[in-house]
């Protein structure tokens, strides 16, 4: 079986930002799927569910984008009802739950980081996305499986950057990690990086619970964050039982 780790962030890559509370800290969150449950399962019941409520069609799908849900943006205006916003939510928790995958979320508070080291080896979302790599590769050789890894395009410059940073994982590995361990579960040395247009479940189904498990992660660690609103809350109930683990072990969340 193969596997892929569909990555969505959250928050400003930059450095410099650091100083603004509001973009402290970036977040990578990394939703592992098995390629075959992705095709069949996964992609079928999220197109379902979107025909259901919003009446999407192959020559015009609609793509789930967490903000323009919650600002009952187009194709979303349904969801400003409130009795279809509520039976709205409680199928898509639903599935949400059912749906077989693994969450792994790293978050790196940039401004600690800038204040403790004087120079900065790696920019801060090549820095999240080693984190997150390696613990996808923990998880493929537990599993002995293998697998390859996508993010949602940004366009342009922003692209070549995610597939440099992949690429350097992939050449160089990371300071607890060799490259061969890299190359021996990863097939291969580049990063897919794919545009919304193309419709992917796997980075929509990240987009919708990467907001809720960077909160947790800020609330875990006293943080104060914005108000949760409760269907958020409810993702992370579901996330307790996503997040990578072994036995008592959780490699899912890790906080820098």
């Amino acid at each position: 079986m193969k596997y892929r780790i569909y990555i969505d962030e959250v928050g400003n890559p930059d450095l410099d930002s650091s100083e603004n509370p509001n973009h402290q800290f970036l977040s990578l969150t990394g939703v592992i799927i098995e390629l075959e449950y992705a095709a069949t399962v996964l992609h079928p019941q999220m197109e379902a569910l979107k025909q259901c409520y919003f009446h999407a069609h192959p020559d015009e799908p609609v793509i789930f984008h967490r903000k323009e849900m919650i600002n009952y943006k187009p194709p979303f205006e349904a969801l400003s009802d409130d009795s279809v916003r509520a039976t709205f939510d409680n199928d898509l928790l639903r599935l949400m739950k059912n749906w077989q995958y693994t969450v792994i979320s790293v978050c790196l508070d940039k401004k600690k980081h800038k204040e403790s080291y004087t120079v900065w080896r790696f920019e801060p979302y090549h820095y999240c996305l080693a984190v997150l790599l390696e613990r996808f590769m923990f998880f493929l050789k537990r599993n002995d499986v293998c697998g390859d890894a996508m993010a949602e395009s940004r366009g342009g410059k922003e692209d070549r950057r995610l597939k440099d940073s992949f690429e350097r994982l992939w050449q160089n590995g990371t300071d607890y990690v060799a490259p061969e361990q890299f190359q021996a579960c990863l097939t291969s040395r580049q990063l897919k990086v794919k545009t919304k247009a193309n419709n992917i479940a796997g980075l929509q189904l990240c987009d919708l619970i990467a907001h809720s498990s960077r909160n947790e992660i800020l609330r875990e660690q006293g943080i104060p964050t914005a108000r949760v609103l409760p269907f958020g809350e409810k993702v992370i109930k579901i996330l307790q039982d996503k997040y990578d683990r072994e036995e008592q072990r959780c490699f899912g969340k890790k906080f820098i």
